[in-house]
């Protein structure tokens, strides 16, 4: 392999607008992190036509993936979320060029994983815990198990990344590895809900109802980026201003639950603001001052 690959980072490595190539070879036994190939080559670039494209080769009886990535779209997938191998490949992946310094300077971001980061990530990982967990309790009270349990499953993964970086770390692909040593509640919850001999619709009553708990204690970590934005401005915000702001469009379809969600535990007030017509309001929204 490594004939295959040498001549396609070199190539890479001479190009000026090359940061930095990473290789990622697949572990024994366990090929998810490298979608089943045996080694990928991450390059990045600071500007390519296209945010990212990708090659595959193979030589005798083994496949390679080339990845060619711009930083912003890099940036986008370290903060997002979006991407979740890229993470791990960046931390650990083996470093074949590194023009001044480059990964090793995102390598040490990555790690300090700075507050104003953590914020962001925990406020979109908490937006869509809450979309999940509401539309899953709206298909159990109308008897739709499998629906729910397919959306308690996923709110509760969106509850173990959120605590996860809430202990300054960033989630890997193997999260419940992660939650298992920082969070034995929510490890919890996760093998009774998919282990537990209970009938099914018992077991969705019980964790819809351990996990309203859980994630009413995340509202003041997982709303924080959300609140601090809408602290800026004196007085209350319309959701055309709320949803075209730029740190919030991140938050994409998921803002408006979110929203409603922290109105509903007084994080949140409504302003109404009258219109044209008669008994009709605008609805704003504002920051609860709490104590």
């Amino acid at each position: 392999m490594e004939k295959l690959i040498r001549p396609i980072y070199q190539e890479r490595a001479s190009q000026r607008n090359t940061l930095g190539i990473l290789m990622i070879e697949k572990k024994f036994n366990h090929s998810a992190s490298t979608d089943t190939f045996d080694v990928i080559l991450l390059v990045i670039a600071k500007d390519t036509d296209y945010p990212f494209f990708i090659k595959h080769y193979s030589y005798e009886y083994q496949k390679a993936a080339l990845y060619i990535v711009n930083e912003q779209k890099l940036n986008e997938w370290l903060l997002l979320g979006t991407n979740r191998k890229v993470i791990d490949w960046v931390l650990n992946g083996k470093v074949l060029f590194d023009r001044n310094e480059y990964i090793e300077g995102l390598r040490r971001q990555l790690l300090e994983f700075p507050e104003q980061e953590r914020q962001l990530k925990m406020g979109i990982e908490f937006a869509k815990l809450i979309r999940r967990y509401t539309d899953g309790k709206v298909f159990l009270e109308t008897d739709q198990l499998l629906d729910a349990y397919n959306h308690v499953v996923h709110a509760l993964h969106h509850l173990a990344r959120l605590t996860v970086i809430e202990q300054g770390f960033h989630p890997e692909v193997t999260v419940w590895n992660q939650v298992k040593q920082i969070d034995a509640q929510i490890y919890k919850l996760y093998k009774e809900l998919v282990e537990s001999e209970e009938p099914l619709d018992k077991r969705l009553e019980l964790l819809f109802l351990a996990s309203e708990f859980l994630i009413h204690s995340r509202v003041p970590s997982g709303s924080a980026h959300l609140l601090k934005i809408l602290k800026q401005k004196e007085g209350a915000w319309s959701i055309g201003e709320i949803a075209s702001h730029p740190e919030l469009q991140v938050y994409s379809v998921d803002l408006v639950i979110m929203l409603e969600y922290l109105v509903d535990k007084h994080f949140l007030a409504i302003q109404e603001v009258p219109t044209k017509g008669q008994n009709i309001f605008h609805r704003y929204y504002m920051v609860v001052d709490h104590p």
